[in-house]
């Protein structure tokens, strides 16, 4: 049996939560592989909705849901997610989630430097979250980070305390700030440890004794590959790498058992935070797309800068991450339009391009290049089958498929999980 990675192709928010639970019913074992409680995914299941930051999808539906060794874990936010959600009537227990030994924590230390260093930035901030996923990822290749394992062994712990906030109190007197107290911390820390080492397990071995048994398992990615840090829009960009190739490396399985890749974008572009956005509409069409879209992050809260939909940016995505079909949602969004407009290239000193470049005022001079589709009139919400959507969406469906040199596998035409129509089967390929 197939397994399936999901992969954000545009900068996140591409409506992933809804469609991995859309596969996570059919699949066996769903996985986290990067990120931290940066991300949010929203599900909508018979009216009820679920917001996740760290836990992976398919807890809601009582599948084996694993933490992989690529994420990044707040142990506190992680708790209080999962009282949240067993507050809606979900059970998770250690049988249900595991948490890879080797995945690296994000300690109270990584928030308050992530806060230090976007204030001392002003008007030259990156937009993270403020959550400290950044200085955790920085500790994991310092090798420096405190580990799930280490929460096992006080001696251990305490030298890696020490070590970190040596690091951590020397940058933030640079920065200006209060050091860190490491006594309170180490407390905070060794209460914690029993709430969270239940769940610790050796996940790259449990995966391969899955791999034999045959199940399914569906590689759940966060943010998009334009949030990359080595091919996104650098250096307003994640600390992880999102593309699919991660799958493996982020959760102890090699690359051949990643299997297929499902691309997940918009049939627009949204972006949260700072950083070039070639297609943005700073108006009141990009405003109207944004309300209509309800387009507010599910962790932050913060307004999405909205804008046309970027065939370039998604066809460089789709090439880097090895994407072998497209997940389009919320096409129900642009009901009602008269013109829909697709950026098929961009213009740079004079040149028409063909791809972002990586250098970053490059990225934030190129001037998109459109071809205007006619819209449609007729709503397409909660449409299940091609013929219920009107010709002409179908027609820009069919030409954004021809721009990113991709198929549709999947159309989401609300949040309505069954409001999809499934075009080829990830599973099944």
């Amino acid at each position: 049996m197939a397994n399936v990675a999901v992969v954000g192709a545009q900068w996140g928010d591409e409506g992933k939560g809804k469609v991995v639970d859309w596969l996570s019913e059919r699949a066996d074992v769903v996985v986290r592989f990067q990120g931290g409680h940066n991300a949010g995914h929203t599900l909508v299941i018979n009216g009820v909705v679920y917001k996740l930051s760290l836990l992976p999808s398919g807890v809601v539906r009582g599948k084996l849901s694993i933490i992989g060794n690529g994420v990044v874990v707040d142990p506190w936010a992680l708790l209080s997610e999962i009282e949240r959600i067993q507050a809606q009537g979900v059970s998770i227990t250690p049988d249900v989630l595991k948490i890879a030994e080797n995945a690296c924590l994000i300690l109270p230390l990584h928030g308050h430097l992530d806060r230090a260093r976007e204030e001392a930035s002003g008007s030259a901030k990156i937009g993270t979250t403020g959550r400290g996923i950044g200085p955790a990822y920085e500790d994991r290749v310092g090798r420096r980070a405190i580990r799930v394992c280490d929460l096992a062994d006080d001696r251990v712990l305490e030298e890696k305390l020490d070590k970190l906030l040596k690091h951590h109190n020397a940058l933030l007197a640079g920065l200006g700030a209060a050091p860190l107290d490491g006594e309170e911390m180490l407390r905070q820390i060794k209460e914690i440890a029993p709430k969270i080492l239940p769940f610790a397990d050796v996940v790259w071995q449990r995966l391969d004794e899955i791999r034999h048994t045959r199940k399914r398992v569906l590689f759940e990615g966060a943010q998009g590959a334009m949030l990359d840090v080595d091919h996104g829009t650098y250096p307003f960009v994640t600390s992880s790498s999102t593309v699919s190739g991660n799958a493996g490396t982020g959760s102890g399985v090699g690359p051949g058992q990643v299997g297929y890749v499902l691309g997940i974008c918009k049939a627009y572009t949204t972006r949260v935070g700072s950083g070039p956005f070639p297609t943005e509409l700073d108006n009141e069409i990009g405003h109207l797309i944004g309300d209509k879209g309800h387009e507010f992050g599910t962790v932050t809260g913060r307004r999405r800068r909205c804008g046309w939909f970027d065939a370039v940016l998604v066809r460089q995505a789709v090439k880097v991450g090895g994407i072998n079909g497209i997940a389009l949602t919320k096409l129900d969004v642009l009901d009602g339009f008269d013109e829909l407009k697709i950026c098929t290239g961009y213009k740079y000193k004079g040149q028409v391009i063909h791809h972002l470049p990586a250098g970053q005022y490059a990225q934030a001079e190129v001037e998109p290049i459109y071809e205007s589709i006619e819209g449609w009139k007729d709503s397409t919400r909660g449409s299940r089958s091609w013929k219920d959507l009107p010709a002409t969406a179908i027609k820009y469906v069919r030409r954004i498929e021809e721009l990113i040199d991709a198929p549709v596998s999947l159309l989401s035409t609300s949040p309505e999980r069954d409001d999809t129509i499934l075009v080829n089967d990830p599973f099944a390929s």
